[in-house]
């Protein structure tokens, strides 16, 4: 690496705020079990291969042939993730010596293998030069192919050729691609793969009847104080030997008894009616904020979001708003006492919240929001028992005392006050108790009503992720957006593919994007920021690019060029684990700075490692080879081209001979 100095400057708006990663952790795509076999190895390192981690794939395919797993398939794959995306004169001395002896491997090769096929096209026609009157017999063979191996082929090694052939595979490759970006509903889809899986639904339990001992005392006392003032006054009526008192003793009693039923629903109704007002009444004082990043305050954004987007129809946004911030309140309150101690990330229960608020929306819609008014409002069967029942109690009054002051003045006395003053209380009492059980029995019919909407809500939006794109798909996507870029690129500066020596990205997350990955897998964003690299024998052309993922727009924000010797150093600064910066510094300007990676600690899973995790994400942005190029050309300018095609041109004889050979 070049060791020239250079500042290291964070331009202002290279600033990457990137949000809270997801990590599907229900799926072992890229999991290499400790002590897997060489065939898992290599079933493995294919996956990494369709992802476009390439290093990871060369090192396990190596392992699983290594380790005795050799088949005309890998043979296949192994040229193709040796050869995948670049040149042959950006293949090291190592890596050539590798090449060849790969190459050396095909003479046990059976003609009639599919792999075996796909195999010699890429040594006797990509390997080797090829005249311009061989070119179209070389396509066609590739074409002959599976449509596997010829996707593979124009998928990885595009770059692979010179001349005519190197236009037309080009061509190709870049028409695969414009078709394949879009393939799979991608735009309908992609959005999936960064939302997080969403959380089970929970309901706030049934608070047990809350009946304190000092009601269940009232009640019970005075029930049985009350029995035996009744009991007292029936005997001192009975020693005047008429019936009339005891008449107007059982109207009483009946009276007092309709008294209480209807009491006691009329006190529920009032109780559970003022308990529903209170839920949906606006805030009389704002409340204090939540902690900026906390989980309450996620929610509150959440809950801000979706009541000022799901507005109902023909209503004013402000007066939907006001009208609804105490129900807002509440709903909050209750999300946020759900799942505060669970350690859930908001965005995983946003389904609920939208279930939540849609819910409010369709009430309002139908005019049900305050139903319960109409259910709670007392009927007429409970005001006559409750009326009724006290007219009848004072009627049956007018006979029991003068029956009762006639015979005994003074005990009768004490008895009437004893039996009043014990049924006050314990009839107040009863009426709380009543309420608390109907109110608990009320409580569990609406929870699981609620519990039934939230868990069919749950499963609908399970099923609307269902169809999440594979870490495959979205690699497939980018790659192919980076490809169609490239062409674009050199459309601008109207150059051939044969005129660029080699092309290179720098890939860093957007600000403000989100961001998800497979378990031991590279991070995808929702939002790019792309430094291309177009190498011509004229120097460089950079061209910086935002790419928004989700819908494949992009848009180039700068485009510079300079010569081989503008370019003083290359470098990246920060440890894998922590926050990465790649710095390229010309002798006549400011460096260039852009921020590659974000400190991830906090979503890696037990058996991962930051660092690799790390450096899986550099390898599927092609960041070492982007680094090989640059820095090159930074230590020795164009004379690093000049001597790097000596070199490689020497080796590459060397190899034509090797394949010839095998004829």
């Amino acid at each position: 690496m070049t060791t020239m100095a250079a500042t290291n400057v964070a331009e202002g708006d290279a600033h990457v705020g990137v949000q809270a990663g997801v990590v599907h952790g229900d799926v072992n795509f890229y999991r290499v079990p400790p002590g897997s076999s060489p065939e898992e190895k290599f079933v493995s390192a294919l996956r990494y291969l369709d992802g476009r981690v390439r290093d990871q794939a060369r090192t396990l395919i190596e392992q699983a042939v290594v380790g005795g797993y050799v088949t005309s398939k890998v043979r296949f794959y192994r040229l193709i993730a040796l050869l995948s995306g670049r040149t042959l004169r950006q293949l090291s001395d190592e890596e050539l010596d590798h090449l060849t002896a790969i190459c050396a491997d095909f003479s046990h090769l059976e003609d009639h293998d599919e792999w075996a096929a796909g195999s010699k096209v890429i040594t006797h026609h990509l390997l080797a030069p090829v005249s311009v009157t061989e070119t179209d017999q070389v396509i066609k063979e590739i074409d002959a192919l599976n449509q596997r191996q010829r996707d593979e082929i124009y998928g990885h090694l595009e770059a692979l050729l010179d001349g005519a052939l190197q236009e037309k595979m080009w061509r190709k490759s870049v028409a695969l691609a414009d078709s394949q970006r879009t393939a799979n509903d991608r735009f309908n889809r992609v959005w999936k793969f960064f939302h997080p899986a969403p959380a089970q639904p929970r309901t706030p339990p049934v608070q047990p009847a809350a009946v304190g001992l000092r009601d269940w005392l009232r009640a019970g006392v005075g029930a049985a104080v009350f029995v035996l003032a009744v009991v007292q006054l029936a005997i001192l009526m009975a020693a005047r030997g008429t019936l009339d008192p005891f008449l107007g003793l059982l109207a009483a009693l009946v009276g007092l008894a309709a008294f209480c039923i209807g009491g006691a629903d009329r006190y529920y109704r009032g109780t559970r009616l003022h308990a529903k007002e209170a839920q949906i009444r606006p805030p009389q004082q704002r409340r204090r904020e939540a902690p900026p990043e906390g989980f309450a305050r996620k929610v509150d954004r959440l809950f801000d979001r979706y009541f000022g987007r799901y507005v109902p129809d023909g209503t004013d946004r402000s007066y939907w708003r006001a009208q609804t911030a105490g129900i807002q309140r509440h709903l909050r309150d209750e999300v946020v006492e759900l799942y505060r101690e669970q350690r859930i990330e908001a965005d995983r229960i946003a389904w609920l919240v939208r279930h939540l608020v849609s819910d409010v929306r369709g009430q309002w819609e139908r005019d049900t929001l305050t139903a319960y008014r109409l259910r709670l409002r007392v009927p007429a069967r409970t005001k006559a028992l409750h009326v009724g029942g006290l007219a009848l109690l004072a009627a049956g009054n007018l006979w029991v005392v003068p029956a009762v002051m006639a015979g005994a003045p003074l005990s009768g006395t004490g008895w009437l006050l004893l039996a009043a003053a014990s049924a006050v209380p314990a009839v107040r009492s009863s009426f709380r108790i009543v309420a608390e059980q109907r109110r608990v029995a009320d409580d569990q019919a609406e929870r699981a009503d609620k519990e039934t909407a939230r868990w069919k809500a749950y499963h609908r939006w399970c099923h609307k992720l269902s169809d999440k794109p594979s870490d495959i798909e979205m690699a497939a996507w980018l790659e192919s957006d980076r490809k169609v870029l490239v062409d674009q690129a050199m459309q601008q500066y109207r150059l051939h593919p044969s005129q660029v020596i080699a092309h290179a990205f720098i890939e860093a997350p957007a600000p403000s994007c989100k961001k998800a990955r497979y378990p031991q897998g590279p991070w995808r964003y929702s939002r790019y920021r792309l430094l291309l690299f177009l190498l011509t024998d004229d120097g460089v052309r950079q061209v910086n690019i935002d790419l928004d993922f989700e819908t494949s727009a992009s848009r180039t924000t700068q485009r510079l060029n300079y010569r081989f010797d503008a370019l003083a150093a290359v470098r990246i600064d920060g440890i894998a684990t922590q926050q990465q910066t790649f710095e390229l510094t010309l002798f006549n300007g400011k460096p260039i700075s852009i921020r590659i990676s974000e400190p991830d600690d906090e979503s890696l899973q037990h058996d991962e490692n930051a660092a690799k995790i790390a450096e899986l994400s550099l390898d599927a942005a092609g960041l070492s080879h982007t680094l090989h190029v640059l820095e090159g050309v930074a230590a020795e300018g164009k004379e690093w081209v000049k001597h790097r095609r000596h070199r490689a041109d020497k080796r590459l004889a060397n190899l034509t001979s090797a394949i010839r050979g095998l004829d």
